[in-house]
């Protein structure tokens, strides 16, 4: 048992061993939930199967589990920061390492200001990561993991740019939303948020869509109008599906 230098508790150390522990079984938890989804959802491996045929092959360990600094069940690309750096009157790229996350909203602030100073180039490196302390369930982290392969797929098949370019951002955010079925009508019932039953899955994509555009700095002060700009068409595109994957 741990203990301090005079021979009690070290309740601090205790602490920490928990917190390691739990974090431990979050991850284990997890990359079983990434196992299964791979080795069982069909919606899952259709898209994977679609991105190797358009020529994008995921490498090894494209979807992983991490420590996510906020309330989400997942993501797609982690910024990379390609530092511009002066020299010899010529600019040289220094590739800086991303964060095991996406940065915070005050880091993301910084670097969109670094860019817009000349300083930098933000890009996004493909790679899907779970929130692995917030997923709920198997079933969660499993539309967690097509939500983000929908924004795979756009990434592939565009020359998509949604950290610069709000229109690109809400467009594919629209998509994931409305493609990975977390708009369905019994999931909003449950979570209180139906307030109409016509159209309400565009209400629900409407409202997913804009609060992700809303965490690019680029974006969060003409959300709605992003919103609907893109919205028509990106709603009605279910690339590469054949239709709604809801509808059998």
């Amino acid at each position: 048992m741990a203990s301090d230098n005079n021979g009690g508790i070290d309740f601090n150390r205790l602490s920490s061993i928990k917190a390691k522990d739990d974090k431990d079984i979050l991850k284990v938890r997890c990359d079983k939930y990434i196992k299964r989804g791979l080795a069982r959802d069909k919606t899952v491996q259709f898209l994977l199967e679609r991105l190797k045929s358009m020529g994008c092959n995921p490498p090894e360990g494209f979807i992983r589990c991490v420590d996510c600094g906020k309330l989400a069940g997942g993501g797609f690309g982690l910024v990379e920061e390609t530092a511009l750096v002066q020299h010899d009157n010529e600019n040289t790229k220094n590739r800086a390492a991303p964060s095991q996350c996406q940065p915070s909203m005050n880091d993301l602030h910084k670097l969109f200001q670094a860019q817009k100073e000349g300083k930098s180039i933000l890009t996004l490196k493909p790679e899907i990561y779970l929130c692995q302390q917030y997923l709920q369930s198997e079933s969660h982290a499993r539309q967690s993991m097509i939500h983000e392969l929908v924004h795979a797929i756009d990434m592939c098949r565009t020359k998509m740019d949604p950290l610069n370019n709000c229109i690109h951002m809400a467009c594919t955010e629209i998509r994931a939303q409305n493609l990975s079925g977390e708009c369905q009508p019994w999931k909003e019932f449950i979570g209180g948020q139906i307030s109409k039953f016509p159209k309400h899955g565009q209400v629900c994509v409407k409202r997913r869509a804009a609060l992700s555009v809303r965490e690019n700095p680029n974006c969060h002060d003409r959300v709605e109008e992003y919103i609907n700009a893109a919205f028509d068409r990106c709603f009605e595109d279910t690339f590469p599906f054949d239709r709604h994957p809801s509808i059998k």
